[in-house]
């Protein structure tokens, strides 16, 4: 529920106070819009439409796309339907041997059962796939070796930020869902591990047989991973309650007592030393795509300092046991809302960019990246090999999913962390005939700010602001429909972005991080 903040005194002082407000606002953002013309910016805002949005959001969610999976035949069509829209709109490409299209290789790779496990100094060994699992969905190459600590209890993972985790294998004692899964805490408190500089998390878990036996099943089972060389990461395993309680108890540990723990608490293990390998075997090779366009600036100067628009033109294809579960008769997941609203997004404000004269100042790139579901895959790669300076990029404005929901409200996460939150509060404020709010993030909990394509360019350096509506029921589901997207919400939040994006594009110097913000998602990645 969202609370209303209202001034209270005389009537006359609050109309007095609202119109200095208002002229100020708008004059901050006139510049921008009288160096392309009103008439000019009007157009181009106006090109953008609910009846383009729903007609395009059908055709890349359609049941002929079979879900968009990467990597995928019918994502390869989307990637050149898109193509297709940026050359319309006059966009150049920056893709591959002068075309659009931007490919990176993908591997596909079995978990070697024989390498993976935990080596208990002066004590046993536990293989993966008899007293050891890996979980599919945290599948992570590496060998991390230590001394161990034993985390218990529950809070904001974000407190282990000051315990001496480096270096340590950290037997995390974590609760589990009634499947046998990881709580939504549970995934949390190991991506946190693995910040702190964990060598290793192994999951104490109290799965029942059943579960551990399906588990086992999946071991054999192929997977993706993407075709550059990665750093190895922090491996992850599970072993259950009745493995490590034995070799607990010999370090004075009670692990019943541990489970009862309410309060986040590690404990050092001085004399416990572990070595976890999670390691894994390649067979064939596939690719998989992106689709650059750019629109040049007019500045002579600034034309060499770029804004990217970005969306994730990728979902999770049909039913195959996956993380697309058959709903009756209807075994494909259009992903509707996540993410071909975000990826037409793009595509309409690239559209009506195209359609300014003269052009902003600054050059604009429109991204549609694939593998996000996959973990991020198509966005790290652009990061990693950008067609232009990644220096020269002053901002990343990513959308995922903003066709649902509220119909006045939109969340843009990151506000906090750079100067776009106010420079986007203030262009909000100047354009109230789009009944659309861009609110702060209401689930800092989720960590949504990790989640999305955004935080690919973040952790090089590039301020950002990622446009979310939330997830519903339809999320990952057969139902996540064209027909239930609301196009004329969504194409009130598309103009809030070009005239955001108008006035970066525009403005004299480029935004700036916030220090403490820049030190802990920018310095620490570099690490």
């Amino acid at each position: 529920m969202l609370h209303c903040m209202c001034l209270r005194g005389p009537a006359s002082a609050i109309v007095v106070f609202s119109s200095f407000v208002v002229a100020l606002l708008t004059s901050a953002v006139a510049a921008p819009l009288r160096a392309q013309g009103d008439g000019s910016v009007r157009a181009a805002a106006a090109s953008i439409t609910a009846d383009d949005i729903a007609r395009r959001v059908a055709i890349i969610a359609d049941d002929s796309m079979r879900g968009r999976a990467t990597p995928s035949p019918e994502l390869d069509k989307v990637a050149t339907y898109i193509a297709g829209e940026f050359r319309r709109s006059g966009l150049k490409p920056l893709g591959d041997g002068g075309g659009f299209v931007q490919r990176y290789d993908i591997e596909q790779v079995r978990l070697d059962t024989a390498r993976s496990g935990v080596v208990v100094s002066n004590g046993p060994t536990w293989r993966v796939g008899r007293e050891a699992a890996v979980p599919f969905s945290r599948f992570l190459e590496g060998t991390g070796s230590g001394p161990a600590v034993l985390l218990s209890g529950s809070g904001d993972p974000a407190t282990l930020a000051g315990r001496r985790l480096r270096g340590a294998v950290v037997l995390a004692v974590v609760p589990v869902t009634p499947n046998g899964g990881m709580t939504g805490w549970g995934s949390v408190l190991v991506t946190a591990l693995a910040r702190s500089g964990a060598a290793a998390v192994v999951a104490v878990a109290p799965v029942s047989d059943s579960v551990w036996a399906s588990y086992r099943a999946v071991l054999n089972r192929t997977t993706l991973r993407p075709g550059w060389e990665r750093p190895a990461g922090t491996p992850l395993v599970v072993v259950r309650d009745p493995t490590i309680t034995p070799l607990l108890a010999l370090h004075g540990v009670v692990l019943a007592d541990a489970r009862r723990e309410a309060a986040l608490k590690a404990t050092d293990l001085p004399n416990l030393r572990l070595t976890v390998t999670v390691s894994q075997t390649a067979s064939s090779r596939s690719t998989g795509p992106n689709v650059v366009g750019v629109l040049e600036g007019s500045d002579p100067v600034l034309r060499g300092e770029y804004l990217v628009y970005s969306a994730h033109m990728d979902h999770v294809g049909v039913a195959s046991g996956g993380s697309c579960r058959a709903q009756g008769a209807d075994s494909i997941c259009n992903g509707a809302d996540d993410d071909a609203s975000g990826t037409i997004a793009v595509v309409e404000a690239a559209e009506a960019f195209a359609a300014l004269r003269p052009a902003p100042k600054r050059s604009l790139i429109f991204l549609t990246v694939s593998g996000e579901e996959r973990g991020l895959w198509g966005s790290e790669y652009f990061a990693m090999k950008p067609p232009v300076s990644i220096g020269q990029v002053v901002a990343n404005l990513n959308v995922d999913m903003v066709g649902r929901n509220w119909r006045d409200t939109i969340v843009a996460i990151g506000k906090e962390h750079s100067d776009l939150g106010t420079t986007l509060a203030r262009v909000n404020a100047a354009h109230p005939e789009l009944g659309m709010t861009a609110i702060d993030d209401i689930w800092p909990e989720e960590r949504f700010y990790f989640r999305s394509d955004h935080y690919n360019f973040a952790r090089k350096g590039v301020p950002v602001l990622f446009f979310f509506n939330g997830v519903h029921a339809d999320y990952h589901r057969p139902t996540d429909h064209p027909d239930k997207i609301d196009a004329e919400k969504e194409s009130r939040i598309v103009k809030l972005l070009f005239f955001l994006g108008l006035d970066l594009a525009n403005a004299a110097e480029r935004p700036k991080w916030n220090p403490e913000s820049y030190r802990q998602i920018v310095e620490q990645a570099r690490q």
